[in-house]
């Protein structure tokens, strides 16, 4: 591995989005809207409740720390869109630059953006709405990395789906946050769900991360063994979206199809 090779990857993605103010304001325009929708809820809920339970760690924390997911994900698989998009493919893979320093290179990229985003929800949460998220501690670190590594796995994934099937599939990849926030237990405990959507809540890792933050607020004890479950299912997803990434570019590759990328869906 050559970090010259993937530093150029990172580099490229800094130029565009240094010289494109549409891809700047992104980076913190819509997760500081849901902080202010969500932190108004919050409120409003506060205001109606008598029991005087907080809203604000229970949902705004979740909303945070599920926006850092998803702006992770969108990090790498917009950074793999742009290649998409300008049809660089054949430019890229004509170098010596390998998978995994290109797929580094995309995930550093993420690091950047997504720690941007985090930022500005930190700021807009703590300031405006009084979120105390350092409360949770030193629970804090593994929470963001079991997240950070979930979300990784997903941009991955997503890439290779788009590199199989075309530059029309990506509207396939939008939704997924969406589609797993139900069985992750974002918004309320696994309990809450079906039998048979528990079994694959146990399955996804941002589960155990959600579940430990409402225990912390509540003042239980974390498990500490389910955290870690959760850390080595994302790194497991990690691995298998890689190596995923690596056939569908060999199929890519031997079948002719980046040569005929274009904005159509290619088989």
């Amino acid at each position: 591995m050559h970090l010259n090779r993937v530093a150029a990857i990172v580099l490229r993605q800094y130029y565009l989005i240094r010289g494109s103010l549409s891809r700047v304001l992104p980076l913190f325009v819509w997760i500081a809207i849901d902080m202010v929708l969500w932190g108004f809820i919050t409120k409003y809920l506060n205001t109606v409740t008598s029991s005087g339970f907080n809203f604000v760690p229970i949902l705004l924390g979740a909303v945070l720390l599920w926006d850092f997911l998803v702006r992770v994900m969108q990090g790498v698989t917009i950074a793999f869109f742009e290649d998409v998009w300008s049809r660089n493919f054949l430019n890229i893979f004509a170098t010596p630059l390998s998978i995994s320093e290109y797929l580094i290179g995309l995930v550093l990229s993420s690091v950047a953006t997504s720690v941007v985003g985090l930022a500005v929800m930190l700021a807009l949460a703590t300031t405006l709405f009084g979120l105390p998220f350092f409360a949770y501690g030193l629970m804090l670190v593994p929470f963001l990395l079991v997240l950070f590594l979930f979300g990784v796995a997903l941009g991955i994934f997503s890439s290779a789906v788009v590199l199989r099937l075309g530059p029309a599939s990506e509207w396939f990849i939008w939704p997924i946050p969406a589609l797993i926030s139900p069985f992750a237990g974002v918004f309320y405990p696994l309990a809450t769900l079906p039998e048979w959507m528990r079994y694959l809540s146990y399955l996804l890792p941002p589960s155990y991360v959600f579940e430990d933050m409402r225990t912390i607020i509540s003042g239980g004890t974390v498990s500490t063994s389910g955290l870690l479950w959760g850390g080595c299912l994302a790194v497991f997803y990690i691995l298998y979206a890689c190596w995923f990434f690596a056939r569908m570019y060999k199929h890519a590759l031997h079948t002719g199809l980046i040569a005929r990328y274009s904005a159509e869906t290619v088989s």
